[in-house]
């Protein structure tokens, strides 16, 4: 059964929902959030990873400040928690992860991160700082403007040492196409494969079913690419 793991972060706790599949695990996926906290919808992407045979765990990046899970349409309420994220606390809690997972048996190119929104760009950071088996970014932002203290994705995109993927929605409007067809040469430049696929009929959020976003059609096709990447990069 899926269940929520304490795990050390400096002198915090933090908790790490972690799904196991019914059969032995082929590679392990980290989820990064949306920024809406660890709720039912990741949860649930958890347990679909699973059935696919990997180990799932999506960290608690708001462990810091409370918790909370927020609401989709509150973004008022969301900002703040965003707001406090920074650099190397995410770092901190990579780490944690990692080693989780580690413990579990699974580390360097038998793990992927998959990152939704403001873990998107998480997952892209996790990229290019660690090497890994598998990342895959959905519209994940900060293309020209860092954040969290992060450098911009085109600052960091020469540097991925893990084999990226992004997928991009064309009606985003928090994401504009210029910015990621600009992203698309500088990942290009890395050492490893970087792929970008844009959905011309998708906005931000399509994947989440949960959403007045959710663009099927879109969504289905970037979760089977997402499980391909998986199963062409991960060893």
């Amino acid at each position: 059964m899926p269940e929520n793991v304490a795990v050390k972060v400096g002198g915090d706790a933090m908790d790490v929902y972690v799904s196991e599949p019914k059969d032995e695990a082929r590679g392990a996926v980290v989820v990064l959030q949306e920024a809406f906290g660890v709720n039912d919808h990741i949860q649930d992407l958890c347990r679909r990873f699973s059935d696919e045979g990997y180990v799932a765990a999506a960290p608690h990046l708001f462990h810091r400040s409370g918790d909370p899970i927020l609401g989709y349409e509150d973004m008022p309420a969301v900002i703040p928690f965003v707001m406090q994220l920074t650099v190397g606390e995410l770092e901190a809690d990579l780490d944690a992860t990692f080693e989780l997972l580690a413990g579990l048996g699974f580390e360097g190119r038998r793990v992927a991160v998959v990152g939704f929104c403001m873990g998107g760009s998480i997952a892209f950071l996790s990229a290019s700082y660690w090497g890994l088996g598998a990342a895959v970014s959905f519209y994940g932002g900060g293309i020209t403007q860092g954040r969290f203290g992060m450098p911009p994705l085109l600052d960091m995109a020469p540097t991925l040492q893990t084999p990226w993927l992004g997928l991009f929605g064309d009606l985003d409007a928090s994401i504009p196409v210029d910015e990621v067809e600009g992203l698309r040469p500088a990942a290009a430049r890395a050492s490893v494969p970087a792929e970008i696929v844009r959905y011309p009929d998708a906005t931000h959020g399509f994947h989440c079913d949960a959403r007045s976003s959710y663009h099927e059609s879109s969504a289905k096709d970037a979760w089977q690419r997402t499980l391909q990447w998986l199963d062409d990069h991960m060893t």
